[in-house]
């Protein structure tokens, strides 16, 4: 009988050739995936699946085992051996995080040795530059479960144990309406890494999940004030999340290019809303890649996005692009004739020369380069 579905549990039990094929988007597969996989996105599995092999077992993965099922079905129909990852590379996540008290001494280790110049020698650095960190702070290290917010905990833990000044973190997950499984994930994810997690619960994706136009923006706004609320409930005057590097550069040129204006992702930010607040990115100069780098290293495995818009499975089918993963591609382009166009696009929002700038916006007033150019000639 041929095999049509196999568990995760059963993936070390199989002693013939086989390929994971995962069918998730270019994007998805990049933020994580099994070891060994292939990636071949749904819309181009049928046209590479002429090229298969008839005597290799093929498993098809998708996010939760839906659509792969489906895909696995439609390559058995053509005569090849074909079986689905029943849970999906989600149940691959639960089954590997099982309670490890080395793994959180190894990736400490790790940033300590390995990573000291890419990842901790850089968030210090943000932290001293902005002075983001000031004495008897309370600190609210936000996690959404991915692998920045992730490492970032582990930074604070890192700082803790050298800081030269009393400040105090609370390490505060939200659940805004998680599925059991994504909720396990980061749960098991936290104790695994030594990361003693706040837990609150909210109502947004529930709020949002029948809003047609903007649904992540306004959930990104929602969650960033139930944050601040908490936080301050807790005590904190500040909240750090984990934006990176690539974060800023991406949205100096998303601002450029989509809305018209020279913007950037600030180091740190007062809070308009919640009196006494602030937030903080102290991953400020810290590569995606190397987050990356450190999250492979160590063979962990995060979520990525846990809404209930992708929760089951939609990530695998084939969708147009978001604006930011554009720019990801565009700058990528961009550095294949230009090895410094990320760095420029970084330094250029620090280096704004207001001579040579039309109008500008300051505390909601807009000025324009005529508002003093009679002047300048007399």
């Amino acid at each position: 009988m041929a095999m049509e579905e196999i568990s995760v549990k059963e993936l070390g039990a199989i002693t013939e050739t086989y390929r994971i094929i995962d069918i998730r988007d270019e994007t998805d597969f990049r933020y994580g995936s099994i070891a060994g996989a292939v990636n071949i996105p749904l819309k181009e599995v049928r046209r590479a699946a002429a090229g298969f092999d008839r005597d290799t077992l093929y498993i098809v993965m998708c996010k939760s085992g839906v659509v792969s099922e489906a895909v696995a079905q439609e390559l058995r129909e053509t005569g090849l051996r074909a079986a689905n990852l029943k849970e999906g590379y989600y149940g691959f996540m639960l089954e590997n995080l099982k309670s490890d008290r080395q793994k959180a001494a190894d990736v400490e280790k790790s940033i300590e040795k390995k990573f000291r110049k890419t990842i901790w020698s850089k968030f210090v650095a943000a932290v001293r530059e902005y002075r983001l960190i000031r004495e008897n702070d309370k600190i609210a290290v936000c996690i959404s479960g991915g692998k920045d917010s992730m490492l970032m905990a582990k930074l604070f833990q890192e700082l803790k144990k050298h800081n030269k000044f009393p400040f105090e973190v609370v390490f505060l997950v939200m659940d805004p309406g998680y599925s059991a499984e994504n909720r396990a994930i980061i749960e098991k994810n936290a104790e695994r890494l030594n990361i003693p997690i706040t837990v609150f619960e909210s109502d947004i994706f529930n709020s949002v999940l029948h809003i047609e136009k903007s649904p992540c923006y306004i959930c990104a706004r929602m969650r960033r004030g139930y944050l601040y609320h908490k936080a301050k409930e807790l005590g904190c005057n500040k909240i750090a999340l984990g934006h990176h590097y690539d974060d800023v550069i991406e949205t100096i040129l998303m601002g450029m290019l989509y809305g018209g204006q020279v913007q950037t992702m600030m180091p740190k930010l007062h809070s308009s809303n919640f009196e006494g607040m602030e937030l903080i990115r102290p991953m400020y100069f810290i590569r995606e890649d190397d987050i990356k780098r450190w999250r492979d290293e160590n063979d962990l495995h995060f979520i990525q996005c846990a809404c209930q818009f992708t929760d089951t499975c939609t990530s695998c089918h084939p969708e147009t692009a978001s604006k930011r993963q554009e720019i990801k591609n565009l700058i990528r382009e961009l550095k294949k004739t230009n090895a410094f166009v990320e760095s420029n696009l970084f330094n250029s929002v620090r280096n704004v020369n207001l001579d040579t700038v039309i109008g500008y916006k300051q505390n909601g007033t807009v000025h324009s380069f005529l508002d003093s150019y009679d002047e300048e000639k007399s």
